[in-house]
């Protein structure tokens, strides 16, 4: 995990404009007003910059909404905030639904695709795998939940089940 990464946020959905008249930190000042009054008051969170992202894929007969990256002071700040968000399960502003999520580096997605034919394999296997933040795989053995954070862990755990040797021939 990088320096940085520990304290963005990402908020999606923005409605376009909703900036025009202010800066995009008084649009992320007015989310967390509207959404968490008692947080922002009780917290002080300190923003140390918010930069606006057009969406990946832009449909012209739609009204584009916005993607802010916000990056806070503290990590602190991103749980408090990311928690928050949980416990309320639906975020607006300006009257519309947006998200809010935990911005990761592109090394950490990067980390979590390498993941990827691994987890196929498993599922295919009915072994509930889930890949977690920030870049493990976990997955369900004998009735027990196994983490691994790097592919390593695994090869060394995978001697040890010769089941499981065998699901993941070829990958490892």
């Amino acid at each position: 995990m990088t320096a940085s990464e520990g304290k963005n946020l990402h908020l999606i959905g923005v409605p376009e404009g909703a900036e025009r008249e202010r800066e995009p930190e008084y649009v992320f000042e007015q989310i967390i007003a509207e959404n968490f009054p008692n947080l922002g008051r009780e917290t002080g969170i300190q923003i140390q910059d918010v930069e606006r992202h057009p969406p990946p894929k832009i449909n012209k007969n739609l009204s584009t909404l916005q993607h802010l990256i916000v990056k806070l002071a503290n990590s602190r700040d991103k749980e408090k905030i990311l928690k928050a968000a949980r416990d309320k399960k639906s975020l607006t502003f300006m009257r519309r639904n947006i998200r809010l999520t935990a911005d990761l580096s592109t090394e950490t997605w990067q980390a979590r695709k390498s993941w990827q034919d691994i987890f196929r394999v498993l599922n295919g296997k009915n072994m509930q795998p889930r890949i977690l933040i920030p870049a493990r795989i976990s997955f369900r053995i004998e009735g027990e939940i196994k983490s691994f954070q790097d592919r390593q862990k695994l090869k060394e755990y995978v001697t040890t089940k010769p089941a499981l040797q065998e699901i993941l021939r070829g990958i490892l």
